[in-house]
């Protein structure tokens, strides 16, 4: 059988965000003592919610430093990470943009504006030295506009809950993921339910994101089914990897 992966990647990483995540990164590094390393793929806000600007904060970026230092990935992930775009226009845009999530940056901007927040990430990228392969917008939600942008940049990857695409062409790679929504009870119940029976459809694919928000760190339940999903997996063969040098070994 033909070598199986897992990417773990921490989402809507920031100043502000950090804190939710320290147990759980201890909890993880103790793991890769007892298994070998988990590389870690993280996604980083440069300003999140228009605050908590990563240049601002020098020991925010000097953990990232070290964790790169480590063979940990950075991705860039939106630029504010809130939708401030123009009113939904449509029921459907509605829904996407006020009930499935209000963080759906990339949703509803044009190619220029698109353009231009993603430059003022690849600008933070490069004056921090950061290696930058990968864009993943706020809730996986692209406009065209957007699409036409990520075409025009240096980067070689995007994703969505399903796939990861290869830039410029957005040639498509499959790669399940695995999410919880947390905002409720009913919320984590569902999520528990529906990531159970994503893991054993796509048990044998050849790459398996575990993508972990700062709301899941609030609840036990959801902290502990990550931590103990991810080391499932590893037992079960599956072996640790950024997205970007999955993608690269797929390349070979």
């Amino acid at each position: 059988m033909a070598e199986r992966f897992l990417a773990l990647v921490l989402h809507d990483v920031s100043p502000a965000t950090w804190p939710a995540y320290r147990d759980f990164l201890g909890e993880v590094d103790a793991l890769s003592r007892r298994t070998g390393p988990i590389p870690i793929t993280w996604l980083v806000v440069p300003e999140f919610h228009h605050g908590n600007d990563c240049r601002r904060d020098t020991a925010f970026r000097d953990r990232l430093d070290a964790r790169l230092a480590a063979g940990d990935e950075l991705a860039l992930h939106g630029y504010y990470h809130c939708d401030d775009g123009p009113p939904p226009r449509t029921p459907r845009d509605y829904f996407m943009r006020r009930i499935y999530t209000v963080e759906g940056e990339f949703q509803a901007l044009d190619e220029s504006e698109a353009l231009a927040r993603l430059d003022a990430g690849i600008a933070m990228f490069g004056d921090f030295g950061w290696p930058l392969s990968g864009f993943v917008a706020p809730a996986w939600l692209m406009s065209p506009g957007t699409r036409r942008a990520l075409a025009q940049r240096p980067l070689s990857y995007t994703s969505d809950p399903r796939s990861l695409y290869r830039l410029p062409a957005f040639t498509r790679v499959d790669a399940p993921g695995l999410v919880w929504s947390a905002r409720s009870a009913w919320r984590r119940g569902m999520s528990r339910l529906v990531s159970t029976a994503q893991r054993r459809r796509h048990r044998t694919a050849s790459l398996l994101r575990l993508g972990v928000h700062p709301i899941d760190m609030r609840y036990r339940g959801a902290h502990d089914y990550w931590l103990q999903t991810l080391a499932e997996l590893i037992k079960q063969g599956r072996r640790p990897i950024t997205k970007r040098d999955w993608l690269a070994l797929q390349a070979e």
